[in-house]
């Protein structure tokens, strides 16, 4: 089982060698493959023919002092098995350390050359070294002196990868680097064929498990952990290297990557048997850094390292031998040396292996050198060692010998030759399409210069009629043409023009320098006046004026030309400029205000969220609404209207800042962004400028009137809301000014948002709530103070969802209020209303008034005293049945019109009634203007009238002013004792509230009239 496992690592060893020639074939370039190929299996045979001669003897023979053998010479007289398969491992190995050095020094060796670098490490010095540290695996006794001291190089990290290292090394130093290597910096010599060089790699990777897991010499249980460490080293050094050129270059190299890979297997192969799989992948990083940096160092130094030896075999050779005394196991490495200790062997071996390797390579070959160069001379280099050295052409070097051939007769009349289905041909064919293109592009450009020299005659008439200014300049930007054209355009004679420069007659002063400067560089710069670009400049006139022009700058002599000329085509832009900036003006701004309309307005609030979503910052929108604008319009005309709007938009630009951004959103709505650092305490702030700017009167029809503003803000921090939802927050804030009382502002807040969702399901579900019978009324019986019996009732509204059942009144009321439905929803409350009257007075019961409340909207609609006429008359109910209560606020918006609309309904009998008295604005004096009949004491003042002087003082006066002016007072919201004996001590005439009854439904209400209930 040993002897079979140990010739499996041989042949995966073996393996390698065919991954040193796809890695090296890969890595250098196409002209040099077929010498790379020559070169591998030439090393192979040679290392293996010396090594099986002499190399092993000196190696593995009877040791010398531990220097060196001197038997088992022509290995092979009566091995056993397992010496035979020994022996073929260890040639294996003998192969590797040669094929390193050969490859380092690839592209510009000469094959002779290659040979004796094989000799030279074949012949004296692997063996050499190899006695020193590895003669005892042979016969089990350690007798190499380096063995004797406790030096462990497991399965080569020194004695195989750091020699070929060193004598790479050496031989680099002497041949120097390859032609054109280090012209450039930071230029590399790019290989042929990468996916080539990859699979050499991952040969090199399959082969190094023999590598290492033959080195144990015997099938073992270390083995699979040997082959572990020795694949998790490979993984993190390639890691670590393709991290480090990321990070350091910004791409990742694949070449980079091999040798972070290699560097691992390399780093691991001293110490594979000695250490644990993390520890191994300690060992791949380290090794993966030094590749890396050793890589750069031989870049500063210029050591052209074809395939990257040095850092690879050299450099982590040497760390993966020091690693075996830093991190291995010392039971596993077996000298029984401490740590130190072992360190200090392991350094003296890298050290005496290094020198004896470096100095005699670099001996031999300085020696070799002068009498037989080992590098080819530079014409060879430069074809290709294929055709140098092996006189074997390739596809590549065909083709260009061919266009060399044309280059040296300068005869493009002829075709290179093509070589079907490879790429290389049809490098040579698109060639040829090329040439063809250049023979035609010689053709038109002889007929183009005969018809030139025709047409010349007729230049000097397009120049006399070109309506665009014409004028040619020589190097130095002096004028050497000037047609008519140009003449009119800045007012100055050709005569007198000729010989001045242009630029200092014509370019206005701020742009001179540039000017001047894009002419030194003969107008390619990327900025100012450009060749053939329609480039838009500032020109002055004779007398000074300043005007836009369209400059286009073409060449007019040949760049290899002694005197070059330029010929500026210029056209006077002023009046297409205006026009755009007017379309510009149209397109972005309302042309009443000239404030931003809303298209631009929304496109640049886009753009500043973006912009937050990037840098941080907050957005804040600002909606305004005028409030009473509509009646302006209709009372003093739409001109005053129009001069309201300008007043507002100047009074906009004063109190905001240039950065913001002000626009005219439709109508009587503006908006203002603030953007940057903006705080909400700042917004606020800003808010509360406009308010106090937008108070101020203003003179319209001769009047001066206050039309105060609504406005709503909401905020966009670093972006996080979009444009349409910020300016959708902003509306709903501005909605909840207006119910603020306007004149105000508000902040957006996502209740809000909630509750305009809320308001518009409700709004869209009314319509089904009526049609659906889910609306239904309650009575609240009203009681005489003084007799203690129910004298009426209030009828008010109510509304069961089928989904969301009760839905309170302060929820929906305001929706109706503010709906179109106001009217039909009015409408359907008066006529159920009238309907439970008849239903009781068929009934048999005693009629009591209801009251109904009547919205503003209705109060002023046509409608109102016809549809109530018509029902009175349709169920035979008389006026005096019905009371129509009306708020306070609603009687004082329209004076005028709510006289006219309240005279109209006392003509019906039907009561009058003012709700919620007390906590409106109206003057004392409407009270005698409006025919009602009875005052409604806000509960609100109610509530403590018993207990709080003041709410006692208003009560006392209301009433008092009700019984002078003959009205019947009504208290609502009574909910104890006191407060009603307060009411009776001050003669108020009635009351309602919970402490009577809550509103109870109609068959209840039937009830209190059949049975004339009271309360003492």
């Amino acid at each position: 089982m040993d002897t079979l496992w140990l010739l499996c690592s041989a042949c995966l060893v073996f393996t390698m060698q065919a991954g040193f020639l796809c890695l090296e074939s890969g890595l250098v370039r196409s002209k040099n493959s077929i010498n790379v190929a020559a070169k591998n299996i030439t090393d192979f045979t040679i290392s293996s023919a010396i090594f099986w001669l002499i190399g092993f003897g000196i190696m593995f023979g009877d040791s010398v002092s531990g220097f060196f053998g001197i038997s088992h010479f022509m290995f092979g007289e009566t091995p056993t098995a397992s010496a035979t398969t020994f022996f073929i491992f260890q040639m294996m190995f003998c192969g590797t350390a040669a094929t390193l050095v050969s490859g380092a020094v690839a592209e510009r060796t000469s094959y002779i050359g290659y040979v004796i670098i094989t000799i030279t490490i074949t012949l004296l010095i692997y063996p050499v070294i190899g006695h020193w540290a590895w003669a005892g695996i042979y016969n089990g006794t350690a007798t190499g002196w380096l063995e004797q001291l406790g030096f462990v190089d497991f399965a080569g990290s020194t004695v195989v990868h750091s020699v070929g290292g060193w004598v790479a090394l050496a031989a680099i130093l002497i041949i120097g680097p390859r032609i054109g290597r280090y012209d450039v910096n930071d230029r590399r010599i790019p290989g042929s064929n990468l996916p080539m060089a990859v699979l050499g790699a991952m040969l090199i990777w399959f082969g190094w498990f023999g590598f290492n897991g033959g080195s144990t010499l015997a099938w073992s249980d270390n083995v699979p952990s040997i082959l572990l460490n020795t694949l998790v080293a490979a993984v993190w050094g390639g890691i670590s290297t393709t991290l480090l050129k990321y990070f350091s270059d910004g791409y990742v190299d694949v070449l980079m990557i091999i040798n972070g890979v290699l560097g691992g297997l390399v780093s691991i192969t001293a110490n594979c048997h000695a250490v644990s799989s993390d520890q191994a992948f300690l060992i791949g990083i380290i090794g993966g850094v030094i590749v890396f940096y050793g890589d750069k160092l031989l870049e500063w130094k210029k050591i052209d390292d074809a395939i990257s030896v040095i850092p690879v075999h050299l450099f982590a050779g040497i760390w993966g031998t020091i690693a075996l005394a830093l991190l291995g196991d010392p039971t596993k490495i077996g000298t029984g040396l401490s740590r130190l200790d072992q360190l200090e062997v392991q350094l003296l071996g890298i050290a005496t292996i290094g020198v004896y390797s470096f100095i005699l390579a670099y001996v031999v070959f300085k020696i070799i050198n002068r009498f037989y160069p080992l590098r080819v001379d530079a014409n060879a280099e430069l074809i290709g060692l294929n055709v140098a050295e092996h006189r074997v052409s390739t596809e590549v070097f065909d083709l260009l010998a061919a266009m060399h051939h044309q280059q040296q007769k300068s005869d493009f009349s002829s075709t290179v030759p093509v070589e079907p289905f490879t790429e290389v041909g049809q490098i040579a064919q698109q060639y040829n399409r090329v040439i063809d293109k250049v023979n035609q592009e010689i053709k038109q450009r002889d007929q183009a210069f005969s018809a030139y020299k025709e047409s010349e005659f007729r230049k000097g008439a397009i120049l006399q009629a070109a309506m665009d200014c014409i004028v040619t300049i020589n190097e130095r930007g002096e004028i050497i043409e000037f047609n008519p054209a140009a003449e009119q355009c800045f007012g100055m004679s050709k005569r007198s023009v000729l010989g001045q420069n242009f630029f200092v007659l014509f370019i206005t002063e701020q742009s001179r320098s540039a000017a001047m400067s894009n002419l030194s560089h003969g107008f390619v710069s990327g900025d100012g006046l450009v060749l053939k670009r329609h480039n838009i400049a500032e020109l002055t006139r004779s007398d000074g004026e300043e005007f836009p022009a369209e400059v286009v700058i073409t060449q007019t002599t040949d760049t290899t030309h002694p005197r070059v000329e330029y010929t500026l085509h210029i056209r006077d832009i002023t009046q297409q400029i205006k026009l755009q900036n007017r379309l510009k003006q149209l397109a972005y701004n309302d042309p009443l205000t000239g404030l931003y309309n809303r298209t631009y307005f929304m496109s640049h609030l886009k753009q500043l969220i973006q912009y937050h979503q990037q840098t941080p910052g907050s957005v804040v929108l600002m909606f305004l609404d005028l409030d009473q604008f509509k009646k302006i319009n209709d009372n003093l005309g739409h001109k005053a209207g129009d001069e309201l709007l300008c007043e507002v938009a100047n009074r906009l630009g004063k109190v905001t800042r240039e950065l913001d951004m002000v626009g005219r959103w439709g109508g009587d709505e503006f908006v203002i962004v603030l953007s940057g650092d903006i705080t909400l305490e700042n917004a606020e702030s800003k808010a509360m400028d406009i308010l106090g700017v937008m108070r101020a009167p203003v003179t319209l029809a001769q009047q001066n009137l206050v039309v105060p503003t609504s406005i709503g803000i909401a905020i966009s921090e670093n972006g996080q809301i979009q444009a349409e939802q910020l300016l959708q927050h902003a509306d709903i804030a501005m909605y909840k000014a207006k119910q603020a009382g306007r004149n105000t502002y508000r902040v957006f807040l996502e209740e809000m948002s909630e509750k305009s969702l809320q308001h518009f399901q409700l709004e869209h579900a009314l319509p089904d709530a009526i049609k659906g019978d889910q609306l239904f009324l309650e009575y609240q019986p009203k009681v005489s103070c003084e007799t203690s019996e129910v004298v009426g009732f209030e009828a008010l509204l109510r509304w069961k969802h089928p989904e969301h059942g009760l839905i309170m009144p302060g929820d929906f009321i305001p929706v109706i209020d503010e709906s179109n439905m106001i009217i039909d929803v009015g409408e359907w409350v008066i006529e159920n209303v009238i309907k439970q009257l008849s239903a009781w007075r068929d009934a048999g019961a005693t009629l009591l008034p209801i009251a109904i409340n009547i919205s503003g909207h209705h109060l002023h609609s046509n409608t109102l005293t016809a549809y109530v006429e018509k029902l009175m008359a349709q169920y035979g109910i008389r006026g005096e049945l019905l009371e129509f209560e009306i708020t306070e606020g609603v009687l004082t918006g329209n004076t005028e019109e709510s006289i006219a609309a309240l005279t109209a309904l006392k003509k019906t009998r039907i009561r009058l009634s003012i709700d919620d008295f007390g906590t409106g604005y109206s003057s004392l004096s409407y009270l005698k203007k409006f025919p009602v009949d009875v005052l409604k004491i806000d509960q609100a003042f109610i509530r403590e009238c018993s207990v709080n002087i003041e709410d006692a003082a208003i009560c006392k006066a209301i009433i008092t002013l009700a019984k002078s002016l003959g009205l019947e007072v009504i208290a609502e919201g009574v909910e104890n004792q006191e407060q009603l004996q307060f009411l009776k001590q001050h003669h108020c005439d009635v009351y309602q509230g919970y402490y009577f009854s809550r509103p109870i439904a109609a068959k209840h209400a039937m009830t209190l009239l059949e049975q004339n209930l009271s309360v003492s």
